[in-house]
């Protein structure tokens, strides 16, 4: 029997992710091969041509999965029934501008996409942020749309796991598909922590820990991380242009596990509310390995944590810590 669509808000859609987004979604990306979709497309008004222009795109395209297409700058309009939002649109940091400033612009944006959400959104709404500051825009739509659970408000940190998982391949000259269990701890930042202690290879031999293959810890604890760090950096720098193919194609592997769950014996990372676990301060919107099963998100307990991990798990808490200060001083 033929599934009910789902209707999916992207916000930002007619920038550069949205762009690289909306047809992964509409041809079954995100949410399977056979869930239908209905699109609801936000933007800001003097992108509303081109946000149009991308509707048209998506209708010449006649992708079958696709219901429908909402193609609005009105958030109460692109809000109303949705299941699952994805975040794009924020305001970016502009040469010269002030960590604050930027802040500020973008407490203002989730603040009020945080109360259309709230009111219109349909019930249990899964919302994925991938505007950055991504933990931090997360944790200010979660302050400003308490009737939706804590659970459903997550931001994204998959791309930087999904790089985790590249860098390795690439050095072990193994398929990305055979790399499982890196984490990304903290900030979807430079602060950030990828950490492979856990992380394993399916090789003809079985399954084997990443640092043994790789048998070369002072690139694993210097070169991978800050390569992984500093990938987005490393694209703009090479292309002009922000990563927006490998992030639309993260967030539908983030919304695509959440919903569908992970595979037995396999975790990912997902930046969510923070519980304390690993001593992690609550109140946090933090990147943790978690599994997924049913709809629901649960983070990995008892791994391992070595004096080198915790001392970087810390910094990166200390910053969103600084950074969730910040966002809240922009309200007073």
């Amino acid at each position: 029997m033929a599934k009910d669509p789902v209707r999916v808000l992207v916000t930002g859609a007619a920038g550069q992710i949205g762009y690289a987004l909306v047809p992964m979604i509409a041809r079954g990306v995100m949410l399977g091969a056979d869930q239908p979709v209905i699109l609801h497309m936000l933007d800001i008004p003097p992108a509303a041509e081109a946000l149009n222009g991308v509707k048209m795109e998506l209708v010449d395209a006649a992708f079958p999965l696709l219901k429908g297409v909402v193609a609005t700058t009105d958030a109460i309009e692109a809000c109303t029934g949705v299941n699952i939002a994805v975040m794009v649109g924020g305001f970016p940091r502009k040469e010269g501008m002030e960590r604050k400033d930027v802040m500020s612009k973008n407490v203002s944006i989730y603040k009020s996409q945080a109360s259309a959400l709230e009111k219109h959104a349909a019930a249990n709404c899964k919302v994925l942020v991938v505007a950055n500051p991504a933990n931090t825009n997360a944790l200010i739509l979660k302050e400003f749309a308490p009737s939706i659970p804590e659970k459903n408000i997550t931001c994204l940190t998959r791309l930087d796991h999904n790089r985790a998982l590249g860098q390795i391949s690439e050095r072990l000259n193994v398929q990305v598909s055979d790399v499982k269990n890196v984490i990304i701890w903290g900030n979807h930042s430079s602060t950030q922590y990828p950490d492979v202690t856990h992380a394993t290879v399916n090789t003809p031999a079985g399954e084997k820990p990443v640092r043994e293959l790789v048998a070369d810890d002072q690139w694993l604890n210097t070169e991978f991380i800050t390569t992984v760090q500093q990938r987005g950096a490393a694209i703009i720098k090479a292309r002009k242009l922000s990563s927006a193919l490998s992030a639309a194609s993260s967030a539908c592997d983030h919304i695509r596990d959440w919903v569908l769950g992970t595979p037995e014996g396999t975790w990912v990372s997902m930046g969510v509310y923070s519980d304390g676990s690993y001593n992690v301060p609550s109140g946090l919107i933090y990147s943790f390995p978690v599994t997924c099963k049913n709809g629901e998100w649960c983070i990995v307990q008892g791994l391992s944590i070595d004096e080198f991990s915790r001392n970087k798990l810390d910094l990166t808490a200390k910053e969103l810590s600084e950074e969730k200060d910040l966002a809240y001083s922009c309200l007073s």
